[in-house]
């Protein structure tokens, strides 16, 4: 009964609404995961288009956006409209800052004509999105994921009152400094019981992307729960981990990037490199993964499958073993998939049934992993929310 409660308000909240205004994976751990080459062609689910982009910086032949709903395509084609047709400046204020007042303008005159009809019918009605002249009215509060983060900063704000503990941990320069701050000014008076709350429900979670399925994971294999699961993640993240250079959380605690904190699209150098013509080898597609990949001809050398299985294991399992059979029917001889999970480890993958050459093979046999690389890059992972992290060759043969 529960369960299917939860199930139903993820699948509106996710049906609905823009979730993810970022991405919320390190690229930086996929580039060294995934090994790209000049010769890749790489399916990679869209979520917020950001890493979409940094992998069209290491020049492959092309990156194919793939995501099921309608509202995370038409973040990326604002993005890529935005590529070809603003300078440096305008570009940053847009997607750096989150807010641009003169946006309603630029929109009708600039960016809408490059979009597709679903974006268009899609930002027609945001245009507010963009306008605040405050970091509160940032775009990146909106959506449901921002809609999260600005639930958090309301907290900090206004009911622990630690804006202040906040920003000198951002701006910590070393992580001893960080670990003083947290451990001496921060944990205490952060985890109180209203947080632990908030943190335990399932529409909270909802808002951020984790399903039941993902939760019951954690909540099978880590001592404590999910509550306990994210304290940890915080900790690592601001008392373990370096936190100069790690723009993920900078941008929920603040609602911008700044020039030195930001991801790679968002450098004046890789900007003029997309805009001539790297965002080119982008396409954006509204489709599942397994729908994508039926009935294509050319082959695709890198699969970059997030964190969707957990869902799919739960709810589609048939589904996700005829997504596995059109990834190997597609893949290229050295084609190589990265995923993650919620969960610390994944039990679903290795066991489904899939034809090669007419003979029934178990998936795991034709999976060759990666698991010292998947292990190290793992623990460096600046977002750190993640369970497990895994990188595996497709073998056909």
């Amino acid at each position: 009964m529960i369960e299917g409660l939860s199930n139903c308000l993820f699948r509106n909240i996710h049906g609905h609404n823009l979730v993810y205004n970022s991405c919320w994976e390190d690229p930086q751990l996929d580039r060294r995961a995934l090994g790209l080459g000049p010769s890749d062609t790489i399916l990679a689910i869209t979520s917020g288009g950001c890493n979409v982009l940094d992998y069209a910086l290491t020049e492959p032949a092309h990156v194919y956006a793939v995501d099921i709903n309608p509202r995370q395509n038409a973040l990326l084609e604002l993005k890529l409209a935005a590529i070809r047709s603003l300078d440096f400046e305008t570009f940053f204020s847009l997607f750096g800052r989150g807010r641009l007042p003169e946006f309603p303008r630029l929109y009708r005159s600039v960016l809408r004509p490059l979009l597709s009809d679903a974006a268009r019918m899609y930002w027609d009605r945001r245009l507010h999105w963009f306008c605040g002249a405050e970091w509160w009215h940032s775009f990146y509060f909106r959506g449901t994921a921002g809609f999260f983060a600005r639930l958090v900063n309301f907290y900090i704000d206004r009911v622990t009152r630690t804006r202040g503990e906040i920003t000198a941990l951002l701006g910590a320069g070393s992580v001893d400094e960080q670990q003083d701050i947290y451990e001496g000014r921060l944990r205490r008076t952060f985890w109180t019981g209203l947080i632990r709350w908030l943190m335990d429900c399932d529409g909270a979670l909802a808002l951020v992307g984790v399903p039941r399925p993902q939760r019951t994971q954690i909540e099978r294999t880590y001592a404590g729960g999910v509550v306990q699961y994210i304290e940890d993640c915080v900790e690592a993240v601001f008392a373990r981990l370096p936190i100069q250079g790690n723009y993920f959380w900078k941008l929920y605690l603040t609602g911008e990037y700044s020039p030195d904190c930001c991801p790679e699209y968002l450098k004046p150098e890789n900007f003029a490199r997309l805009k001539a013509g790297l965002a080119d080898r982008v396409s954006v597609h509204t489709t599942s993964i397994l729908d994508f990949l039926i009935g294509r001809e050319d082959r695709i050398s890198r699969y970059v499958l997030l964190d969707h299985m957990d869902w799919l294991s739960a709810h589609h399992h048939p589904v996700l073993a005829r997504q596995w059979q059109a990834i190997l029917d597609r893949a290229t001889p050295d084609a190589r998939a990265i995923w993650r999970s919620g969960g610390l480890r994944v039990d679903y993958v290795d066991p489904i049934q899939v034809s090669v050459a007419g003979e029934r093979h178990r998936l795991g046999d034709l999976l060759l992993y990666h698991h010292d690389l998947a292990a190290d890059l793992h623990q460096k992972d600046r977002v750190h929310t993640y369970g497990s992290f895994y990188i595996a060759d497709l073998t056909t043969t």
